[in-house]
């Protein structure tokens, strides 16, 4: 329903949090239970040989589900959507990009580049770092449809902006108190972060859709989305060590 959309376009976007636990959680699971010898000659391949598991699955799913009404309309009328989306919408298309980008940004420092940072850099021991991490990212995916519904109630616009914007300016914090090395306070860090990023992404599957015409809509939203995904991926090491360093100086 339509009046319910954000919510129900939402659990897809708890997939993140679920899957960065699972996986942390497998592996911290055998890295505790395996030698080093048996982890080493065959408990790393685990996790993949379980991903591609998942992945069969949910190619299968995807495959099963009909288009709507409107985009079985429009199919013939857009031979080459991406064509038509790189000609006649690459401002949105750019627009959406970056602000995923800034979002997905803070994801990656949270879950990726902290840890390595954080272990290597300060010395604070992996299992610390993935507790704060990991009971940060499950708040995220817990709130994940609450925000959803927000977005349903006062419009999923200026919940993309609130938090693009919030995104952007806590950066600068949750790195200072990531370099505290503290666990509450990096905790505190991280849980700001994320419901920074899930004000955006939490909506996002609804509103990324509704920008770009019945024909363009699926190429459009995917174009901007995956974009916006490698730029935040690729930008944020560099750009959260910079600041790193900057406040250790």
């Amino acid at each position: 329903p339509a009046e319910r959309r954000a919510l129900w376009s939402s659990f897809p976007q708890i997939g993140p949090s679920v899957g960065f636990v699972l996986a942390n959680g497998v592996m911290l699971m055998l890295s505790t239970t395996l030698s080093d010898a048996q982890f080493a000659a065959w408990g790393w391949r685990v996790p993949f040989w379980a991903a591609g598991l998942l992945a069969a699955a949910g190619l299968w799913l995807r495959s099963s589900l009909a288009e709507s009404p409107s985009f079985l309309e429009m199919e013939d009328h857009a031979r080459v959507p991406l064509a038509e989306v790189v000609r006649d919408h690459w401002r949105l298309v750019l627009l959406t990009a970056g602000g995923l980008a800034v979002g997905y940004a803070v994801f990656y420092a949270v879950t990726t580049w902290s840890l390595a940072y954080g272990v290597e850099r300060l010395g604070v021991s992996r299992t610390v770092m993935l507790s704060c991490i990991m009971a940060a990212v499950v708040v995220q995916g817990s709130l994940t449809p609450v925000v959803a519904l927000l977005g349903d109630r006062y419009g999923r616009r200026p919940l993309c902006l609130a938090g693009c914007t919030a995104s952007a300016l806590w950066m600068f914090p949750m790195i200072a108190l990531l370099s505290t090395g503290e666990p509450l306070l990096m905790f505190l860090g991280f849980l700001v972060a994320l419901l920074a990023f899930i004000t955006m992404f939490a909506v996002i599957a609804a509103y990324l859709p509704e920008l770009y015409e019945p024909r363009v809509r699926c190429t459009g939203a995917a174009v901007g989305y995956n974009l916006g995904g490698v730029l935040g991926g690729a930008l944020t090491p560099i750009v959260a060590t910079a600041v790193a360093e900057g406040e250790r100086v």
